[in-house]
């Protein structure tokens, strides 16, 4: 065991540990969710950008000597490239504003210079925690920008995903384009349209929120580093806030920007709230499309039965041969969440006060717990379920021949009040449309199969 000290006294720490007394006093403080920050290889990958990116600042306007930038630029790369991730041991959900993660990277990243330094951990005489890994720094400037860094890495993810299941439905739509099928507006039948038409419209939707998400992108990537602890820039040398985003952005190989006004961007997390509610909106239209996938799959023989889900797994310890939709029902559960998290997010940000928000950790947590499980949802739903999915082509054309929603199509060539009455008597008799009209001399067997036949003119695509 080492002995480490801070304001509070004296502390053993492990002697292999790379963090310190601040990191142990943290473990200890906070056993909540059992979830280290370590889980987050995006945040530490983060900090470990913020680290190297503000050492070299520092290093260039004169205020790190090249003996010790040298080592704890190479510690802030091994940081990043995660050779560390286990030493991250805080809890995701602390208190403090996030101080207990800053202090977390400066001490792993300290004690990992000082091994490349020749030192041994726990040196701090050589290279310090706070007067070195984290000189011109404060974790009101570093946290969230922390936070927004590995929000853009998490949802660069996302979207690839996002592309992916696009491409999936859209492919869907092209298999699909001849099956014509009865639309339904309210459960009830409407007017046909082509299957392809509904697998083509899922496409588009997720199509939408890919721009929302590249939206929240340029959003995110205005930064308060800084401008330390309210964003006065107190004890930063000139230049400094420019040159610490010049270096982040560098080696993000994304371009950030130095917010207007660093007191407003400290205290200020409508940003997240933004992020946030874009997550809600995809998760609301996951969770649409899975229980349309449910609702047009369900039967297989008592239910809609228009499509079938490739089968994942068993069904029922009591029901023999049943199969459930298990990729949809796992999509809408992650849609739930997110939507929770969401309300997370809104309550945090609004009980910010003054000139900083004390609960960006819980923000933080909650805003990439939402991406992962997006991000994972839709892999599966695109490679377990869409991609799989098969139409019951003869049986969709039958319910159209059979529905009386087919009575729009025709009127135009009988007349609203001759369309109602085939309706009413289709209704009545149980008969298909096709034989109310042909039995009322309205249209011959031939006229009705050619109305019918026009697919294009059928589903609004001529």
């Amino acid at each position: 065991m080492r002995l480490e000290h801070d304001l509070l006294g004296e502390l053993e720490v492990p002697d292999n540990a790379y963090w310190g007394v601040h990191t142990a006093r943290a473990v200890e403080n906070f056993g909540i969710s059992g979830v280290p920050i370590g889980h987050y290889r995006s945040l530490v990958r983060a900090l470990g950008f913020i680290k190297e990116a503000s050492a070299m600042a520092n290093f260039e306007l004169g205020e790190l000597p090249l003996e010790i930038f040298k080592p704890l630029r190479n510690a802030c790369i091994e940081v990043r490239n995660g050779a560390f991730d286990s030493e991250f041991v805080v809890d995701a959900i602390q208190g403090g504003a996030g101080t207990s993660t800053n202090m977390n990277a400066n001490e792993v990243i300290a004690n990992r210079a000082l091994e490349l330094a020749g030192f041994e951990k726990g040196q701090y005489d050589q290279i310090h925690p706070l007067n070195h890994v984290n000189m011109s720094q404060s974790t009101n400037d570093v946290y969230p920008t922390a936070i927004k860094v590995a929000l853009i890495i998490e949802i660069l993810a996302l979207l690839e995903e996002l592309e992916r299941l696009r491409s999936a439905f859209a492919n869907k739509g092209l298999e699909f384009a001849s099956i014509i099928k009865m639309g339904r507006t309210q459960l009830q039948d409407a007017v046909p349209m082509t299957l392809g038409q509904e697998f083509t419209a899922y496409g588009v939707t997720i199509a939408e929120d890919e721009a929302r998400l590249r939206e929240a992108i340029r959003l995110l990537s205005e930064i308060n580093l800084g401008g330390t602890a309210i964003g006065t820039q107190l004890n930063t040398p000139e230049g400094y806030a420019q040159a610490v985003c010049r270096n982040l952005s560098e080696l993000c190989e994304h371009d950030f920007e130095v917010a207007e006004n660093l007191i407003e961007a400290t205290q200020d997390t409508g940003v997240f709230v933004t992020a946030s509610s874009v997550l809600k909106r995809l998760a609301i239209k996951l969770s649409k499309i899975s229980n349309d996938l449910r609702l047009l799959s369900s039967g297989p023989r008592a239910g809609f039965g228009e499509i079938n889900l490739p089968p994942r797994q068993a069904g029922s310890s009591i029901m023999p041969g049943k199969v459930n939709p298990v990729i949809p029902e796992v999509v809408n559960q992650i849609a739930f969440t997110v939507i929770g998290n969401d309300t997370t997010v809104s309550m945090a940000s609004e009980a910010g006060q003054l000139e900083l928000n004390a609960f960006e950790p819980i923000i933080a947590r909650s805003l990439l717990m939402s991406i992962t499980y997006l991000r994972r949802g839709c892999r599966v739903l695109t490679d377990y379920c869409v991609t799989g999915i098969t139409a019951n082509e003869e049986f969709l054309r039958k319910t159209v021949e059979h529905s009386i929603g087919l009575v729009t199509a025709i009127s135009p060539r009988i007349g609203y009040e001759n369309a109602t009455a085939v309706a009413k008597q289709a209704q009545a008799t149980g008969q298909s449309v096709r034989q109310v009209v042909i039995d009322m001399d309205l249209l011959t067997a031939s006229e009705f199969d050619e109305i019918l036949g026009d697919i294009d003119r059928l589903t609004g695509r001529g």
